[in-house]
């Protein structure tokens, strides 16, 4: 016998509804999240005289411990199921719009009942692929938090020390935030002597001491003067903000030799790193995103749309409307999209393509989305036949299906 759980997962507790093949209601439990709560779903299958393969299992997330317990349980037939799903799925049992927390794990557990040929197997990924997914999406997290961190860094010299900014090319660079830590007044650095600037470079490791004297010169240069008060009130942000973005500058860049090793590591490492602009850090983050499971992705379109990089179509008599997709994986078509970018430097089928599309855009950004939703399908064949990418097969293959057939009788 078949039975169709359904888990409504939270941070306390998780409600669950067990549903036979019919679709009645077998068992109704509140789990507490506790090593003891969970045991007590064990219980009740062993009440029901039921085996672990017999329990098909709907879960909003991939993510929880609730999963752990499952897999090490037996429970090898989960299916998650995404939220969006499980909302719009409400209304075919309650017009009202009423809802709790049963209720949801009841449409959780009937929509893996009825609509189970709809839904993925999940399949949880090798170790080494989950722990470069996580490196690359604490990666991620890093890069928006350095971005944040630098703009107000930026606003605050801009205020009362101009000057910081422009010593160095790049705000964030090591060495210029030890400088705004080492001389964090503009008083402080029309003070500084060229003899005293040029050894604060050598010990940080500046590699260009042939352009000391420009950076020495823009750090003297005439600046507008902020008021001792305004330098008073600024001066402590300034330091603080500095301190806070190096420790995040050094953390993103032991993440990021981390992933290097773990992709070095990966067995499919040579299928991501020859497609065209992956690099060094796009290509193990690719290999994250499409993971081990080659039945997850089973067209290139479910990539695409996982992604978001291809749009939303929809129609209605002599209606038709194509609007962005919102519903998709963000950091995954930011990826998608800086792969796109860095292709057209080393691709020229990118930069043909491109060029072509470019001027039915309405945007350089939507430019780089097609362009990331064509690459996608490509890496998609890629990573289905375990093949790498070899652009003059491509071309090949795309020569020969723009080429006209020959009519019949001809």
């Amino acid at each position: 016998m078949l039975v169709y759980i359904g888990i409504d997962w939270s941070e306390t507790k998780h409600d669950v509804v067990i549903l036979n093949e019919a679709g009645a209601a077998l068992e109704r439990l509140v789990l507490p999240h506790t090593p003891e709560g969970l045991c007590q779903l064990e219980t009740a299958r062993q009440r029901l005289g039921l085996k672990p393969e017999e329990c098909l299992v709907g879960i909003e997330t991939a993510h929880h411990l609730v999963i752990d317990f499952l897999w090490a349980h037996g429970y090898t037939q989960v299916y998650v199921i995404p939220p969006n799903v499980v909302k719009s799925s409400r209304s075919r049992y309650r017009q009202s719009g009423a809802r709790d927390d049963q209720s949801d794990a009841y449409v959780i557990a009937d929509v893996t009942r009825t609509d189970r040929h709809r839904l993925a197997l999940w399949r949880p990924d090798g170790l080494l692929t989950r722990q470069l997914r996580a490196a690359v999406s604490l990666r991620e997290h890093l890069q928006r938090a350095r971005v944040r961190c630098c703009n107000r860094l930026r606003a605050v010299l801009l205020r009362y020390y101009p000057a910081a900014t422009q010593v160095f090319k790049h705000l964030d660079a090591q060495i210029t935030l030890a400088f705004i830590q080492a001389y964090p007044t503009p008083q402080a650095a029309s003070a500084l002597s060229f003899a005293a600037f040029k050894t604060f470079a050598q010990q940080h490791h500046y590699p260009r001491p042939a352009g000391l004297r420009t950076n020495f010169a823009r750090l003297q240069a005439s600046q507008p003067e902020a008021t001792p008060d305004t330098i008073q009130v600024y001066q402590g942000e300034a330091v603080c903000l500095a301190a806070l973005l190096l420790s995040v500058v050094q953390a993103q860049l032991d993440v990021e030799r981390d992933v290097g090793e773990l992709f070095a590591r990966h067995p499919e490492r040579a299928l991501f790193a020859s497609l065209p602009g992956a690099g060094d850090w796009l290509a193990p983050a690719l290999l994250a995103k499409f993971g081990d499971d080659r039945q997850r992705f089973p067209t290139a379109a479910s990539v695409q749309a996982l992604a978001g990089t291809c749009p939303v179509t929809e129609s209605s008599n002599k209606r038709r409307w194509v609007h962005f997709r919102r519903a998709c994986d963000r950091e995954f078509r930011h990826i998608a999209q800086q792969w796109a970018r860095c292709s057209l430097k080393e691709s020229t089928w990118a930069v043909a393509y491109y060029e072509r599309i470019r001027p039915h855009c309405h945007s350089e950004s939507h430019a780089q989305r097609c362009l990331a939703n064509r690459w996608l399908a490509i890496a998609w064949k890629v990573w289905q036949s375990r093949r790498p990418y070899d652009e003059a097969v491509h071309l090949q293959h795309r020569a020969a299906r723009s080429r006209p057939r020959p009519r019949e009788g001809v």
